[in-house]
């Protein structure tokens, strides 16, 4: 791994990436013992300026990557006995949490996904030039329902870090943006970073555009409201810095963010669904591959898609930023990463026998199974039924999930490598089948921050789309046969005899029909005609 080697291996793989997935610009870095090893930014910046990217000076948005640097701020005031990770939140607010559960949330909870609230999109990403609330009223105003007892089932939350970051300025006693900016950034000279949207006037030159393919128009910069969850702008040259300190237990240079003890802390498994899967650090998540431990974070904007990966046992990290969403056939991130690391972390998992109950745990797990994070309390809640992956048993034992695919778009095939542990045919990927506390079944995927729950009848996917699809049938007819049955009686001079009260309620029924129907029309109509992020961005 020589700098003259990685920069072949990426102007070898970036330019025909970007080309094939329509892809406007991206920049990648690598960093080594200390020091940027490689650099380099591809593509443009501004297409219709044909602007290049540059390392260190060309601004991306890395979505909930933004979350580390909140998590780190968090730590600092735990080392400071500031926080206390296993405190009731509420001590901290100045608004209440409400006591769904017996158990409080704690900030442990907070930083490993483990709260319990449901999904909650409203507000969370607008376009510049739209009012933004403060972070206090954006939080108080969606409070997500809290659907499972915290520190029981990781369910990735853009609420929580949110939550944090707002306590980091409740304690220390400063905005957010400017405590990050005096306790991270600046030490680590991070001059080219900001969590200040929109942008100020010396930074916003700098600024990548944001696409949703290359080949289209530019998109307005985005508004992060929860900001501590995604709201982050920076370059790659900065990014570089951050990195580095972790690698070296919160040093940069003569720069201490964290203290050894601290950051080592920060960086330990802390939660984990099954042992041989990938855990939950404080804030980090396990990414685990080719036989090292790897922890670090992705994130999602609408138009800029990042990951940021950090492999202590070699002092390497490495970073990406797209600026575009791209054709979406893929994730580029993954498939540049995976063959970085196959590249330079060459790895051939060992063979396995299957286990002798492997047919009958096929047919165990076989079934319909609904992400832990969902909204389950309000309108979004319909998603559910199309957000359902479908494991199916194969006659020799393995298993195919329908919505777990490889680079080139074919279903994947597990084999039972352990009791009920399964891994990719021909590849390292793991996942696990558990069950919680009442013996439902669950599917464990090998990224800790969500699980995925065995659908009951009540949840069947299938099930409910027949049932919406049957409604729709019923009420269409209802409104069809109307003029229908008018005109027959008219043919045939034959007229209704009913009573006033009747002729009411049938007018009423009709007009309900005709709503619901409106509805659900309109809901189809935006839900198809937006780009992609507008109504599900989840900052990933």
């Amino acid at each position: 791994m020589t700098a003259a080697d990685v920069e072949a291996f990426l102007d070898g793989f970036m330019p025909m990436q970007l080309q094939r997935e329509n892809i406007a610009g991206a920049v990648v870095l690598v960093v080594k013992g200390g020091k940027v090893l490689a650099a380099k930014g591809y593509g443009y910046s501004d297409v219709e300026k044909k602007t290049p990217v540059s390392v260190d000076a060309t601004l991306f948005r890395p979505g909930s990557i933004s979350k580390l640097f909140t998590w780190t701020a968090v730590m600092q005031l735990v080392e400071q006995g500031k926080i206390d990770l296993d405190k009731d939140i509420n001590s901290y607010l100045d608004f209440k949490i409400p006591a769904t559960f017996p158990q409080p949330i704690t900030m442990r909870n907070l930083m490993t996904h483990r709260p319990g609230f449901e999904e909650q999109i409203k507000d969370l990403i607008n376009r510049e030039g739209m009012p933004m609330a403060s972070l206090h009223d954006n939080l108080v105003r969606h409070i997500p329902a809290r659907i499972f007892p915290p520190g029981t089932t990781p369910a990735y939350s853009n609420y929580g870090a949110a939550l944090a970051g707002y306590i980091v300025q409740r304690v220390s006693g400063k905005p957010f943006n400017e405590y990050i900016a005096e306790n991270i950034f600046q030490p680590l000279g991070m001059a080219h970073s900001t969590f200040v949207q929109p942008l100020p006037a010396d930074l916003k030159p700098l600024m990548s555009k944001g696409y949703t393919r290359g080949s289209g128009k530019a998109k307005p910069f985005e508004l992060v409201e929860q900001a501590p969850a995604g709201g982050l702008s920076t370059t790659a040259a900065d990014i570089a810095r951050f990195m580095i300190a972790h690698l070296q237990d919160g040093r940069f240079e003569n720069a201490q963010i964290l203290r050894p003890e601290t950051a080592e802390l920060m960086h330990s498994r802390q939660t984990g669904l099954v042992p041989a899967l990938n855990g939950m650090c404080l804030g980090f998540y396990e990414e685990s591959r080719n036989g090292h431990r790897i922890i670090g974070h992705g994130g999602d904007t609408v138009y800029f898609h990042s990951d940021l990966h950090l492999v202590p046992d070699a002092g390497l990290g490495f970073f990406v930023s797209y600026n575009s969403a791209g054709k979406g056939d893929i994730s580029p991130r993954s498939a540049l990463w995976r063959h970085f690391l196959d590249r330079y972390f060459p790895f051939t998992p060992p063979a396995i026998a299957a286990p002798a109950s492997a047919k009958a745990d096929a047919r165990t797990v076989a079934g319909r199974y609904v992400p832990s994070r969902r909204s389950q309390t309000n309108l979004l809640k319909v998603a559910n039924a199309f957000d359902q992956p479908a494991v199916t048993a194969l006659s020799d034992g393995k298993i195919k999930i329908d919505s777990f695919k490889d680079f080139s778009g074919e279903v994947k095939t597990w084999q039972e490598i352990g009791p009920l542990l399964y891994r990719a045919e021909n590849g390292q990927e793991l996942l696990a089948f558990r069950r919680d506390d009442k013996g439902r079944l669950q599917l464990a995927p090998n990224f800790p921050a969500v699980v995925y729950q065995r659908a009951t009848l009540q949840d069947n996917g299938p099930l409910n789309r027949a049932l919406i699809e049957f409604a729709l049938c019923v009420m269409g007819l209802t409104l069809l046969l109307w003029p229908v049955g008018a005109y027959v009686r008219r043919h045939y001079h034959q007229r209704m005899e009913i009573s006033d009260g009747t002729q009411q309620g049938r007018l009423w029924i009709r007009l309900v029909c005709a709503l619901d129907i409106i509805f659900i029309a309109a809901l189809a109509v935006v839900l198809s005609s937006a780009e992609p992020g507008d109504l599900s961005e989840k900052l990933d």
